[in-house]
C-alpha cells in the first residue's frame, strides 16, 4: 500500500497520522501550554490590591499633595518582632504600592509641583538614608528605576574626579538626601531651570582614617548633584562646583 507523504504513529491513539498534522497538533498544545505558563506568571506577579494582614495605618506619617489629590499612607506591622513599613499612594482611584520591599522606618515623601514623581527620603539605621524616586502612571505611582535614586547618585559620583581625592572610600553613615528648594523649583538658588524639571542630591559619608583621632572622618561632606527627571541622568552646575571641591576634603 502507497501512502503519500509522511506518516507517524499517534502515541496517544497508536493510528497512523501525517506527520504535518501531528506536527500541527504538537505545536498548538505547545503553544497553549506557553500561554497557560504565561498566564500563571503574570497573575503571580501581579501587585497586591490592599496591604496585607496585619499592617495597620498610622495616621500620623500620612502625606498629602499640596492639591489633596494624591496621598501617601504609611502602614505598620506591629505583629511582627521586627516592624515593617509599607507605603501606598492613593490618587484617582488607584491605591498602589509605592515598593515591594518593606522598610524598618517611616518615611518623608515631597511631590513635584506637577505631581508626575514622588520623591520618598529613607531612612535606612543610624546615621543612613537614601531616596527612592516614583513615577506617575495610568495605573498609579511605581518606582522609576530598579536601583534607589540614592545609590544611583553614588554610583554618579565615583565617575567623577571627585571620587578619586577621597582620603579613603565611604564605610559607613553614607547618606543621600534631597536639597531643600523643590517646591520653589531652586529659585533661592538664583536659578531659572524648567519647572518640574530636576532634583537636587546631596551626598555625605563618613570613614575610619588611620593616623585620625577619632578615627571616625567624614570623607564626603555635602557633595551635590542634580538629577534630570526628563532624561534620567546626573550632572553637576557650575554653582556646585567650589563647594563639591571642599565637600571631599576629610573633617
Amino acid at each position: 500500500m502507497n501512502l503519500i507523504g509522511t506518516y507517524a504513529t499517534n502515541r496517544v491513539t497508536g493510528s497512523m497520522e501525517p506527520e504535518n498534522k501531528m506536527k500541527g497538533r504538537t505545536s498548538w498544545i505547545g503553544l497553549f501550554v506557553a500561554c497557560s505558563i504565561g498566564f500563571c506568571s503574570a497573575a503571580a506577579a501581579a501587585p497586591p490590591a490592599a496591604p496585607p494582614a496585619g499592617y495597620k495605618i498610622d495616621e500620623e506619617f500620612t502625606k498629602k499633595s499640596p492639591d489633596g489629590t494624591t496621598t501617601v499612607e504609611q502602614y505598620l506591622n506591629k505583629e511582627t518582632d521586627d516592624w515593617k513599613w509599607q507605603f501606598w499612594a492613593r490618587r484617582e482611584g488607584t491605591f498602589t504600592l509605592l515598593d515591594p520591599e518593606p522598610a524598618l522606618y517611616p518615611a518623608a515623601f515631597i511631590f513635584t509641583n506637577d505631581l508626575k514623581w514622588i520623591v520618598r527620603m529613607q531612612k535606612i539605621g543610624s546615621g543612613t538614608a537614601t531616596l527612592h524616586l516614583y513615577r506617575l502612571t495610568p495605573q498609579g505611582y511605581v518606582r522609576a528605576s530598579k536601583k534607589p535614586l540614592g545609590d544611583l547618585a553614588w554610583d554618579y559620583l565615583k565617575t567623577r574626579p571627585d571620587w578619586r581625592k577621597l582620603v579613603k572610600a565611604p564605610e559607613y553613615h553614607d547618606s543621600a538626601y534631597l536639597l531643600e528648594g523643590l517646591e520653589e523649583n531652586y529659585r533661592g538658588l538664583g536659578v531659572d531651570w524648567p519647572a518640574n524639571r530636576y532634583l537636587l542630591i546631596g551626598l555625605s559619608a563618613d570613614a575610619d582614617v588611620r593616623g585620625r583621632k577619632p578615627m571616625q572622618t567624614g570623607v564626603v561632606n555635602g557633595w551635590h548633584c542634580r538629577y534630570d527627571l526628563q532624561t534620567g541622568k546626573f550632572d553637576v552646575p557650575a554653582l556646585f562646583s567650589n563647594d563639591n571641591a571642599k565637600a571631599v576634603v576629610p573633617q
